[in-house]
């Protein structure tokens, strides 16, 4: 009889550890007040078995004898408040329960308690997670349809259209950036006496500086919201852009550049987040397509500003030899200026409502949408309307809390504050890669990756065929002269685009000219003078030189090729680069003209892109300006001429405009906003890892052939519109 009476009982408790817990996490348990209190199983003085058993037992006694005559009220206010002292300070939310962490071994169990508990621990963290990510994924989606709704309640109106202005402004300070180191560095070259490769790698390290800047203003935005980061991106972009402008030294002048192009960076993927995220889903489409203008308008403005300022030599001034502020510095200094606006507009405009909802924070996403709400109906004339929307849902958040304690060093706090924020950024950084993004995210990875490279392949590799055709243009005007004999003349006019062979000079005076593209070879110099020379691809090769005096002077050793001096003289030899002469303001209009003829021709696709846009959808747009384009392509092997390539630059650059529109909307839309300036940073990022291999590879081949950058580009816009079609429609779905 005692042997059966044992046996009940430890089946009873058996039963008993494997409903608790369930009972615990139900209304019922919550209402009832059931607790498993938790001893810890490795500490000596833990109770036995028998008496968790007593205790269990008795507490589920207690509360249920507590609870028995409770009202419905009462039984509601205990979900919130009612907890047993056994739980006292415990989160109700918390999903960590101790009658299956403690994992106590059952009766019949022959496996070790240790080796129990830790499985029993694993299994429920995992389901506990998958949990979260359920409700939180559920969330989500509630919240984007009454988003959508509370959306079309506010209406688009003044505050969208302010909001468009000022990010317009940040995504304007991103076109000029593109432009300015290719506009000043003809006149920096000179300045800073910059080798072949010192100009290469200034020329590619906006773009390496960009790539780092949008990976991480884009993760930073989903952290510490969009309006706060483009803040601070904008913020480096104008303090280092005004710095560059004044440094001397090429490394320094490399360094700042390359921190400006890490602010502005951030821009693209920020802005088209930020600005979507204010938009019903009708008007998205369109809107972001027109915001697209702003990047052209800094095309626009980069090239005026040069073409403005950077030829005037008046505007410069210098310190001595040390320090030159010459007028490309100005221009550097003036193209500062839009990110300087697009800060002071920004700090007037909220945070992204969007943002706040998704991160839990409820009260302060309805001020906003309340502020867009009236100030839409105030402009409309209905003032009286009222805000309608009294709560909005919000995403069940998981905190990650750490407590340092007062008495933790400042040091310490933020060691811990940056290292948990950088765990949470690359955490949402892997997700874009989780099982449902994945195809999503390798597909626009390819379509990215294809339409950079190829569209920056080309629009850099057009200046630099229009280039080569100019010299080849002018060398083909060169005149040559072979066995002159001249004496006791003085040359006091500007000498250009001449080959001088074999000649003799005996006694001629060379003084207060400018030599542009000579080339002395062979040539005999006898007592000959050289006074005030200015030169710009001048060379002596073979030359000898008898008891000749070169004074004030820039035909510096390098300029004399295996030459002889006998009884020669250097007196006063110029300093440092020069800039270069008038001989190149021709070439200088010619660069700031074909650039704004270039962007000004994406003008009539921005038009037709965003008129289009919500009508045929993003699919249809992309995968067919990219056909069009690749078609353009093939154009490219009739253009022998400078007027011929500048008319195909235009034509490229109209059409290809359109599928960056339509990829800059679907890469909004396709990921939820707790990933959105994420998986466009990363994107954003290797477009301009894209853009660095196009350039380097298409430039490679000026000169050579034009085939290659044809098949290049051609392939790479094939291959983007191929696999644009099998990317998911976004068009009339909301906002996730």
């Amino acid at each position: 009889m005692m042997m059966d009476v044992t046996e009940t009982a430890a089946r009873t408790s058996s039963a008993v550890r494997r409903t608790l817990p369930k009972l615990q996490r139900s209304k019922l348990g919550k209402r009832l007040g059931v607790a498993w209190t938790k001893w810890p199983t490795s500490t000596p003085d833990a109770p036995t078995n028998a008496s968790r058993k007593r205790t269990m037992t008795m507490t589920i006694l207690a509360s249920r004898a507590t609870t028995t005559d409770t009202t419905a009220t009462d039984s509601r206010a205990n979900d919130d408040e009612g907890h047993s002292d056994s739980t006292e300070g415990h989160d109700e939310d918390d999903e960590i329960y101790e009658g299956e962490y403690q994992g106590i071994p059952r009766a019949d169990s022959g496996k070790a308690p240790g080796m129990d508990g830790v499985m029993t621990a694993e299994a429920q963290q995992f389901r506990d997670l998958s949990a979260y990510e359920g409700e939180r994924r559920k969330d989500q989606e509630e919240l984007a349809q009454q988003y959508e709704s509370i959306l079309q309640e506010c209406g688009h109106g003044k505050f969208q259209w302010t909001l468009y202005f000022v990010l317009g402004l940040a995504l304007m300070a991103d076109g000029v950036e593109i432009f300015v180191v290719g506009f000043v560095l003809p006149f920096a070259e000179k300045d800073m006496c910059l080798s072949e490769p010192n100009k290469g790698m200034l020329g590619l390290i906006v773009y390496l500086g960009m790539m780092v800047g949008a990976f991480v203003w884009g993760g930073l935005a989903d952290r510490i919201g969009r309006r706060q980061t483009l803040l601070i991106a904008l913020s480096i972009n104008s303090v280092f852009a005004f710095f560059s402008s004044f440094v001397q030294g090429y490394i320094s002048f490399l360094f700042c550049r390359l921190t400006s192009g890490v602010g502005i960076g951030g821009s693209i993927p920020i802005v088209f987040s930020y600005y979507s995220e204010f938009l019903a889903q009708e008007k998205r489409g369109e809107h972001l397509s027109w915001l697209c203008m702003f990047w052209m308008l800094g095309g626009i403005y980069a090239a005026a500003m040069a073409w403005a300022i950077i030829p005037h030599y008046g505007w410069s001034f210098q310190m001595g030899s040390a320090y030159q502020f010459h007028s490309w510095r100005v221009f550097v200094l003036v193209c500062a200026f839009p990110a300087v606006a697009a800060i002071c507009a920004l700090t007037t405009m909220p945070e992204s409502p969007r943002f706040f909802l998704e991160n839990g924070k409820h009260d302060e996403a309805w001020m906003i949408l309340k502020q867009v709400h009236d100030t839409n109906m105030r402009a409309k004339g209905y003032p009286e309307r009222v805000f309608s929307v009294t709560t909005i849902k919000t995403v069940k958040q998981m905190e990650d809390l750490v407590n340092l304690g007062d008495g933790a060093a400042w040091h310490e706090k933020w060691r811990i504050k940056l290292t948990t924020l950088f765990h949470q950024v690359w955490s949402n950084f892997q997700a874009v890669f989780s099982p449902e993004y994945r195809r999503t995210t390798y597909m626009m990875m390819a379509v990215w990756f294809s339409m950079s490279f190829s569209y920056y392949g080309l629009t850099v590799w057009f200046p630099d065929m229009i280039k080569y055709l100019q010299k080849q243009e002018y060398s083909s005007r060169t005149k040559v002269f072979i066995k002159e004999k001249v004496e006791h003349v003085t040359f006091n006019f500007t000498l250009e685009n001449q080959v001088h062979r074999q000649g003799e000079y005996f006694n001629d005076k060379f003084m207060n000219l400018k030599m542009r593209s000579m080339v002395f070879e062979d040539s005999l110099f006898e007592e000959c003078f050289f006074e005030d020379i200015t030169s710009s691809n001048t060379f002596f090769k073979n030359c000898t030189f008898i008891a000749t005096l070169f004074y004030n002077t820039d035909l510096f050793k390098y300029r004399l090729v295996n030459c002889r001096l006998i009884n020669s003289t250097f007196l006063h030899n110029k300093e440092g680069c020069m800039l270069s002469d008038v001989s190149d303001e021709n070439n200088a209009y010619m660069v700031y003209f074909v650039s704004f003829l270039g962007t000004l021709a994406v003008l009539p696709g921005n038009i037709v892109s965003a008129l289009l846009m919500d009508k045929i959808g993003r699919l249809r747009m992309l995968a067919g300006s990219s056909v069009i384009s690749c078609i353009s392509c093939f154009f490219l092997s009739f253009g022998n001429s400078e007027s011929a390539m500048i008319a195909l630059l235009c034509l490229f650059g109209g059409i290809s405009i359109a599928s960056w529109n339509s990829l800059d909307v679907l890469t909004v839309e396709l990921y939820p906003s707790d990933k959105r300036t994420t998986a466009f940073g990363f994107l954003n990022a290797l477009c301009k890892l894209a853009a660095v291999l196009g350039i380097s590879i298409f430039t490679s081949f000026v000169g050579i052939t034009k085939a290659v950058p044809i098949l290049f580009a051609s392939g790479a816009l094939a291959a983007g519109s191929f696999l644009a079609l099998k990317l998911p429609e976004t068009r009339g779905q909301v906002l996730k």
